[in-house]
């Protein structure tokens, strides 16, 4: 298991993120994901939860400072994760998080972001409401908030186009994607693309992690009692995952995918020298999380071996 202190801190990750920037909600979301994959996986070798231990210290310790001016937001990394003053803690303000999400869910923002972080949010407080306190809740929805205006996200396309906003693209040439008639479809339409698309280098409006994560993040609201909220959020998933399949495959400038030599539940992986350049070191533990969370929504066994072995691109 995960130590229960990594879920606190990354609360107030969470709920401190937008005194820096909606983005540095990065931070706050790895360290809560890394905790819930630990509690959702009990019965991993020892040295599994002591890697991801490892991963979420190096977190809080400000070692991704990619998501923000530390010198501009007149704080550091770590100041993000600062406990906040006791209060009482109010269960029902956990909904007024979800009515921030309400705002902005129908409409991609930012790689699915927006989702991203208001789920494990609210995970978090509904599965923990001792923390569901008035200036924890009312910082993470100021979070949210900040994603209102907000646009998908950018791409790159080669050295000579390099990198563009969504609003610069053209899609006139895009193949239609069906659309998502359920949760369920949507699941299996991310698993299939993983399945299919894992070893093509693609860059842009967060990869396959954002969109394993953003989907996961949709299926945290049903389950979380959120239905309606869920299907609203539908939309935003499908045209994410619209934008990404666009991109065309760089691997003969960026270089081919790899893919890892061992599984994250192995001790071994997490001995290694990872990778934590490219925001690998929060999007690898948001991942883990989202992944799995995502694949227990399927059925199908062969399907879901077949994505455990597309997974470990992802995990190079």
């Amino acid at each position: 298991m995960i130590e229960f202190e990594y879920l606190y801190q990354g609360i107030c990750g969470l709920a401190n993120a937008h005194r820096a920037g909606v983005l540095s909600g990065h931070l706050g979301a790895a360290v809560v994901a890394g905790y819930f994959f630990g509690e959702d996986h009990s019965e991993l070798p020892e040295g599994v939860y002591q890697g991801v231990e490892g991963e979420l210290d190096r977190i809080i310790q400000g070692e991704e400072a990619i998501w923000f001016n530390a010198r501009k937001a007149g704080m550091t990394p770590s100041d993000l994760f600062k406990k906040f003053p006791q209060e009482e803690p109010q269960e029902n303000l956990v909904k007024s998080i979800a009515q921030s999400l309400n705002k902005n869910v129908s409409k991609t923002r930012q790689s699915g972001h927006n989702v991203i972080f208001a789920t494990l949010a609210m995970r978090a407080l509904v599965d923990h409401p001792e923390y569901a306190t008035p200036k924890i809740v009312a910082g993470i929805q100021k979070l949210i908030a900040g994603f209102d205006n907000a646009h998908a996200g950018r791409a790159y396309f080669g050295k000579e186009k390099g990198w563009l906003p969504e609003k610069k693209i053209s899609f006139k040439n895009a193949e239609p994607l069906p659309k998502y008639q359920n949760l369920t479809q949507m699941a299996d339409t991310m698993i299939s693309t993983l399945i299919s698309e894992s070893t093509v280098r693609r860059q842009g409006f967060g990869g396959l992690w954002h969109l394993i994560n953003h989907a996961a993040g949709i299926i945290e609201l049903d389950n979380l009692g959120f239905h309606d909220l869920a299907k609203k959020a539908l939309p935003a998933h499908h045209h994410h995952l619209q934008l990404w399949l666009f991109l065309p495959d760089l691997a003969s400038e960026l270089g081919p995918v790899v893919k890892s030599e061992h599984h994250p539940f192995e001790s071994v992986y997490w001995q290694g020298m990872l990778k934590r350049d490219e925001a690998r070191l929060t999007h690898r533990i948001k991942t883990l999380y989202g992944f799995y969370t995502l694949l227990k929504f399927l059925d199908d066994q062969s399907k879901q071996k077949q994505a455990e072995e597309a997974f470990l691109y992802l995990m190079a």
